[in-house]
């Protein structure tokens, strides 16, 4: 089996998945509770929606879109993307940071249609499109999804018939490629079927959808029960539920894993997803989620097989959270134990980073031992 720990998905490929994905409706902020009581606003039409706007002393005050959001004007300044502060072509920031006046105020603030223009003391103009100002403020990114997706246990999974992709149609057509993304990006899994079984097959695949992660396993390997490496995959004990690289600074964001050849019984694959689980949690228990995204853990990897020494240390929560939109998008440690009544930690350290009340750690694991799992042969 070659196996493949990939890092990111290439930033080209995203292009093809516009217009794939559906955003879920968002709740609106409540205004009545976000402003003052007595505020005179500038207002004005801007096509069919409304603008307005207030100057305060420190700060730019902005009502559009259903949002209200607050602007500091060091912000506004030092993001001006004027051809003389910001390359457009690098997408890099040309102006110093440091340069900019702490206590600097724009003299005039006026709009155009759906821009804003500001006028600085020294007579330098930043304009603003409004859509603009409403992705890239603060209130703007704790309403956003950064990515959208589909929870599933085995039932859900199962009823959507999520479907394959060719291995042609996947080398050679975006529409296959696109197809792969979007499963992939929606669910967290993806299949490709009619893969030839070689090493060289199994490469270009991979390096279809990214560029292969170099590892201290090599970018990609065969391994079977030789025990020629210091780890459980390399033995004929089976894995159950887990998550892979933990012990990485930074866990390989997609595995790809191709059989070359099976012989005998066995080799029972388990996929389950951890965000569902996660969701289970936040419900269930919002407490032991907000513990679980908040107490550092040491994962390690230890090996001394060999020619093989390797020790890998990474530290961090098992559930990663965008703080301003409590998003989760990273899931590390041994978290599918959950669904287990005894824990399965192969790569945890014996140690927390951190405090941690005892008597309130082992209770999440009880909450969930029903499996939601899909099962292959």
């Amino acid at each position: 089996m070659w196996y493949h720990r990939l890092s990111h998905l290439h930033s080209r490929l995203q292009d093809l998945l516009k217009g794939g994905v559906i955003y879920p409706a968002l709740p609106q902020p409540n205004f009545k509770s976000l402003l003052p009581l007595a505020v005179h606003w500038h207002h004005t039409a801007s096509k069919s929606l409304t603008c307005a706007w207030q100057q305060h002393e420190d700060h730019f005050e902005l009502k559009y879109a259903n949002t209200v959001m607050r602007f500091d004007y060091v912000w506004l300044r030092d993001h001006c993307r004027s051809a003389s502060c910001y390359n457009s072509k690098t997408h890099q920031r040309s102006l110093d940071t440091a340069s900019v006046d702490l206590c600097i105020k724009p003299k005039t603030i006026r709009l155009d249609e759906t821009t804003l223009f500001f006028t600085w003391p020294d007579g330098h103009v930043t304009k603003y499109d409004l859509n603009w100002l409403v992705k890239n403020s603060y209130e703007g990114q704790k309403q956003k999804v950064i990515q959208p997706r589909i929870l599933w246990n085995a039932e859900i999974y199962q009823q959507a018939q999520v479907p394959s992709v060719d291995c042609q149609s996947f080398l050679e057509t975006n529409e296959g490629l696109k197809k792969f993304l979007q499963n992939f990006l929606l669910y967290g899994i993806a299949f490709v079927e009619n893969v030839p079984p070689t090493q060289e097959h199994t490469e270009k695949l991979a390096e279809r959808i990214s560029l292969i992660r170099e590892t201290i396993y090599g970018r990609m390997w065969y391994f079977t029960s030789d025990f020629s490496r210091g780890d459980t995959a390399y033995t004929k004990l089976a894995l159950d539920r887990h998550t892979d690289t933990t012990y990485f600074q930074e866990p390989c964001g997609i595995q790809v894993f191709h059989c070359l050849k099976h012989e005998g019984t066995g080799g029972r694959t388990l996929l389950v997803d951890g965000f569902y689980a996660a969701e289970q949690v936040l419900q269930k228990a919002p407490e032991e989620f907000e513990l679980l995204s908040k107490v550092p853990l040491k994962h390690e990897y230890i090996e001394d097989v060999g020619e093989c020494h390797n020790h890998m240390i990474g530290i961090g929560p098992v559930l990663n959270i965008y703080p301003w939109n409590k998003e989760l998008y990273l899931i590390s440690k041994y978290f599918m134990s959950i669904y287990q009544e005894s824990c399965s930690v192969l790569d945890t350290a014996d140690e927390t980073v951190g405090t941690i009340d005892k008597n309130s750690w082992p209770s999440w694991n009880s909450h969930y031992s029903d499996e939601r799992v899909i099962k292959n042969k």
